[in-house]
This record gives structure tokens, C-alpha cells and sequence, in this order.
């Protein structure tokens, strides 16, 4: 069996363990029944996710023009406190910065490889934490815009990660914590104006991912530098597909690649 289309990252759905769906045109592929199963991911041509044509993608699926020319892509995405259309400042497109940045977000803690802190949009609750890998999450804050959520990421990151190590992360030398503890720690650090936004009875939340078997030594698939790979499929955590030989590939961090892949075993 063979598909084609271009890569966007997997949609998810918490459940135990989490269920992974690979969407391409026209059909979607549920990769939990792909375990222990031989595919072959070949790279045709890039397709930019801004403007469709076949232009080496620069980052975020996007080829160098529009990634530096489009909303989607601008640099309060990656640094929210830098979010402005709450002034009614303009970034690179008002309308479509309002519609993303006045909506409620939420500040978390998440452990994926150790505790970090991160921002999301209260509607992406729990798809970031399973893209990030994360095996426990829970929130902090509940903001109603991108900005307040920005400014508590900032001043919670002088106590606390923001960052996830992915080699850890997929290795799974990991060890539990006390979310509720570290919440309650970081909580006098918090910025005044989000304040009144904090979470007091917030839970933590479990994950559990489809792993059979972790790798002990990991090489990284970049299909622009070797455009065809073959493996077993052994396990999914993040948005990372995990193979036998200790091969992994970031289907999120290959957005707009065009490929095919083609599925043998059983």
C-alpha cells in the first residue's frame, strides 16, 4: 500500500495510549496500526505550506519568502511575550493576529524530558504536550491573551526550563515529578498582571504514547540528506515516528516535504 501528499505535523487524540493520525489528501493513516510494520518514506519534492510551490523549505514548512512575509510565521509565534495586537500594534497582518493572540492561553509545566514551562493556546490543551512528548502536564495560568502568557513564560524561565531535550525525551530515561509541588514553587514568580489568572485546582494530566520498544542510541532522518528510508516502525512519542534500528524522523519538523511512503509487513 502507498501514499503520497505532503507532510504537516501528526493530529492526535489523548487516549491511552495517545492515537496518531497521519492526514494527506484525500485519506488519513492511523499510525498506531502501523507497529512492527516495515515503511518506506521517500522524498519527492518540497511544497511549501504558505505558498504550494516547490521551494526548499526554510523553516516551519514554509520556504524562505514566506516565512519571513506571513502572519503564520511571525515572531511572536516562537517569543509570545512579543504578541502586540491586544495595543492594536500590527505585526504583519492585525486581523490574523487578533484572531490568534486575544484568545485564552495557557502558561503549563510539562515533563518530557524534565520539567519545563511553555505557552499555548488554551484550545491546543493537551495537543502541545503531546507534541512535545511530554508523559505529565499540567497548567499554571489561564490568560486572555498571548501577551500575559508571553510575559509569565519569561519570568518562570529564570527558574525553570523552557526547553525539551528530544534526545531524552525518546530514550525515556525519565523520572517522574510533582507538578502540583513545582506549580506551587513557581507561583511567587509569577508577573503581577497574570496573577489573578493562576490555577489553583488545576490536575495533572498522564501520558501515555504508543512505544514498543525505545531506542539506546539515536540517529536522526533528515530526508534531505538521505531523500529514502526503510524500517520497522516501533513506537511514536511527540511527533517523532521511531524505528528498530534507532532511526527517528520528526514528521513536524519535515512540514512541506512531499513524500511517499509505502507500507509492508504485518
Amino acid at each position: 500500500m502507498q501514499y503520497e501528499g505532503v507532510l504537516r505535523k501528526m493530529r492526535t487524540e489523548l487516549n491511552d495510549p495517545v492515537d496518531y493520525y497521519l492526514v494527506l489528501p484525500g485519506d488519513f493513516i492511523h499510525m498506531n496500526l502501523l507497529l512492527g510494520r516495515t515503511l518506506e518514506i521517500s522524498l519527492l519534492k518540497y511544497q511549501c505550506l504558505g505558498c504550494g510551490e516547490d521551494r526548499p523549505i526554510f523553516r516551519q514548512g514554509y520556504c524562505r519568502s514566506c516565512f519571513f512575509e506571513l502572519p503564520q510565521a511571525g515572531d511572536w509565534i516562537m517569543h509570545p511575550e512579543r504578541s502586540r495586537a491586544h495595543l492594536g500594534e500590527e505585526d504583519r497582518d492585525l486581523e490574523y493576529e487578533q484572531a490568534m493572540q486575544l484568545q485564552p492561553h495557557v502558561v503549563y509545566l510539562a515533563n518530557s524530558s524534565s520539567v519545563k514551562v511553555g505557552v499555548t493556546r488554551k484550545a491546543q490543551v493537551p495537543t502541545r504536550w503531546i507534541d512535545q512528548g511530554a508523559h505529565e502536564a499540567i497548567e499554571i495560568v489561564e490568560t486572555p491573551n498571548r501577551y500575559l502568557a508571553g510575559i509569565t513564560e519569561v519570568a518562570l524561565k529564570e527558574h525553570v526550563s523552557d526547553k525539551t531535550h528530544w534526545r531524552k525525551m525518546l530514550t525515556n530515561t525519565l523520572k517522574d515529578e510533582d507538578l502540583v509541588a513545582w506549580r506551587e514553587r513557581l507561583r511567587p514568580f509569577i508577573p503581577e498582571e497574570a496573577a489573578p489568572y493562576f490555577l489553583e485546582n488545576a490536575r495533572e494530566t498522564q501520558i501515555h504514547f504508543p512505544v514498543t520498544q525505545y531506542p539506546e542510541k539515536i540517529s536522526s532522518l533528515n530526508l534531505g540528506k538521505t531523500p529514502t528510508y526503510r524500517g520497522v516502525l516501533k513506537g511514536i512519542k511527540g511527533q517523532y515516528l521511531i524505528f528498530a534500528d534507532g532511526t527517528v524522523f520528526n514528521v513536524r519538523g519535515s512540514e512541506g516535504y512531499y513524500v511517499s511512503l509505502s507500507l509492508n509487513g504485518s
